[in-house]
C-alpha cells in the first residue's frame, strides 16, 4: 500500500475534525460558566481553548493546498477512503456551523451579562449620591452664625 496526497488529506480532516470536537466540548462548558457567572473557570476554558485554535490554523494553513486541486483528479486507496473523507469533511462544516452559532449565544449572553451590571452599578451611583445628599449638613457651605450673646 503506496501513501497517497489523499492520506495526509485524510489525516488533516481527522486531526481538523478532532480539534471542532474539542473547541465545540470547550464551548459547552464555556456556556456553564457563563451561566454559572464563574469568571475565574470561564478565564482557564478560555485558555485552553487557545491551543486548539492554534491547532485548526495550522491544519487550515496544510489543507490550502488542496482546496486548489480538483476533488475527480484526487487518487484514493479505495472508494470508501473517499466517501469516509466526504463524510467527515460534512461533520467538520456541522461542527464549525456549531461552534459558530455557540460563540454568537456566548457573546449575546456576556453583552447582557455586562449590561445588566452596568444598570446595576448605576442605580447603586445613584442610591449612594442621593444618600449623600440627605446626610449631607442642610445649610452646606453657609457660615455659621454665632448666636451668643455677651452682654
Amino acid at each position: 500500500m503506496t501513501n497517497l496526497p489523499t492520506d495526509i488529506l485524510m489525516q488533516l480532516v481527522r486531526a481538523r475534525y478532532t480539534c471542532l470536537v474539542q473547541l465545540r466540548d470547550l464551548g459547552h462548558r464555556q456556556m456553564e460558566l457563563i451561566g454559572e457567572e464563574n469568571v475565574t473557570g470561564l478565564l482557564d476554558v478560555l485558555s485552553v481553548k487557545q491551543k486548539p485554535l492554534s491547532d485548526i490554523q495550522r491544519i487550515e494553513k496544510a489543507l490550502n493546498p488542496y482546496r486548489e486541486q480538483d476533488p475527480e483528479q484526487r487518487q484514493w486507496q479505495s472508494p470508501d477512503d473517499r466517501a469516509a473523507c466526504a463524510r467527515l469533511v460534512e461533520q467538520c462544516e456541522s461542527l464549525l456551523k456549531d461552534i459558530v452559532v455557540q460563540e454568537k449565544r456566548c457573546e449575546e449572553i456576556m453583552v447582557q451579562k455586562r449590561d445588566a451590571t452596568a444598570i446595576r452599578l448605576q442605580q447603586l451611583r445613584s442610591a449612594g449620591q442621593a444618600q449623600g445628599a440627605y446626610a449631607a449638613p442642610a445649610y452646606a457651605g453657609i457660615s455659621q452664625i454665632d448666636l451668643s450673646s455677651e452682654r
